[in-house]
């Protein structure tokens, strides 16, 4: 095996793949790349046996074969050459040789035949959609999950296909966000996976907010996401995800509607002075404005009030002020919507102008 190769056509497949390696593992040859050579392409893969990425480019002068190279310093040296400078990698026995200009470099390899990858994976349904939809989707959503919970289906992200929609959803058990997209195909099957955070978090970090299409491959047991030179394949999480529909707390009657940036900053500070352990604010809504007071333990007090858009009266719930700002942030509209139904209700948080994000907040007792 062997190829030709310009130093940043070599490195953006590498940077790729590089964050599925684990830093520590159970086999040594997941701490690896597979590098592999056929019709005139080099494809760099990665895999966790959770998560496998495939990034591919033309080569110069290319002679087949396939190997496992030392992933970070692989990757490492790559990074660390000058500007424009060009490749010459060889294997030559057990070892695989880089040069590029004056400098020299021998790593040791293993057979690929030891390195697992993810062939067939049962397909069931496809759907294409632009690639910063996804993005944006899985972006807006993807601060919900929960992290290590024993509920371990809550540990990542729902893709919930239906008729003419993709919902993403999003649920630590405190609160929930939700945002959907329209297709311009129409599903005959209602499906729904759990991708597990790893997944999520190197998806987010593959797909660009201007690229161009993007194919999602349902399987029993996998999604695949094709996008140009570019394969992520990940293994679903096998459980029932609660359902989310009915936490949205739909006959929400009593509305704010306030600029959201005011609201962030009002929030921001108020939060400094709250219960470090609960970060709980107690918002109070009265005609015309919403009052925010937080306190803590050193019986210190933030009060701060917001204008805002609203004939309810006595009112006052309270929610972690983390969560609140979350959820705003999420959000890309100038004006924010706040709905409540009573005391001890749930809060809907939406963009005034786009309601396909809905996040959801559960009440704190203060």
């Amino acid at each position: 095996m062997q190829f030709s190769i310009q130093r940043e056509a070599l490195l953006k497949p590498l940077q790729q793949v590089v964050g599925v390696v684990e830093r520590r593992q159970t086999l040594p040859v997941l701490a690896n790349v597979l590098v592999k050579v056929a019709a005139g392409k080099v494809a760099v893969s990665a895999t966790d046996l959770e998560v496998e990425m495939i990034a591919s480019t033309d080569v110069d002068k290319p002679e087949d074969g396939e190997v496992t190279i030392p992933a970070r310093k692989l990757f490492d040296i790559v990074r660390a050459l000058p500007d424009g400078a060009q490749l010459e990698i060889k294997l030559k026995g057990e070892r695989i040789g880089l040069q590029a200009g004056r400098s020299r470099f021998t790593l040791t390899t293993l057979p690929a035949s030891e390195f697992p990858t993810i062939d067939g994976i049962d397909l069931v349904e496809k759907v294409s959609l632009p690639e910063e939809v996804l993005h944006d989707l899985m972006e807006h959503t993807a601060f919900a999950m929960a992290n290590q919970d024993v509920r371990y289906y809550l540990n990542g992200m729902l893709l919930d296909l239906q008729e003419h929609t993709l919902r993403c959803v999003a649920t630590d058990g405190h609160r929930l966000a939700m945002k959907e997209t329209q297709l311009q195909t129409t599903v005959s099957t209602r499906r729904q996976i759990i991708i597990p955070r790893k997944g999520v978090n190197e998806l987010v970090g593959l797909l660009e907010s201007d690229g161009g299409m993007v194919e999602l491959e349902f399987g029993r047991n996998h999604l695949r996401v094709r996008r140009g030179d570019v394969t992520f394949t990940t293994k679903l999480i096998d459980g029932k995800f609660p359902d989310y529909e009915a936490v949205i707390p739909l006959s929400a009657d009593k509305t704010a509607v306030l600029a959201r940036d005011v609201l962030r900053g009002a929030l921001q500070r108020a939060g400094i002075l709250s219960n470090e352990k609960y970060r709980g604010v107690r918002l109070e809504l009265s005609p015309g404005k919403l009052r925010i007071v937080a306190h803590n333990p050193e019986q210190e007090e933030a009060v701060e009030e917001v204008e805002a858009e609203t004939q309810v009266s006595e009112l006052a719930v309270g929610f972690n002020v983390g969560y609140l700002l979350d959820a705003l942030g999420a959000l890309q509209g100038e004006k924010a919507r706040l709905s409540l139904r009573d005391a001890q209700s749930s809060c809907l948080v939406q963009e005034v102008d786009d309601e396909r994000a809905q996040h959801v907040i559960m009440p704190l007792r203060l």
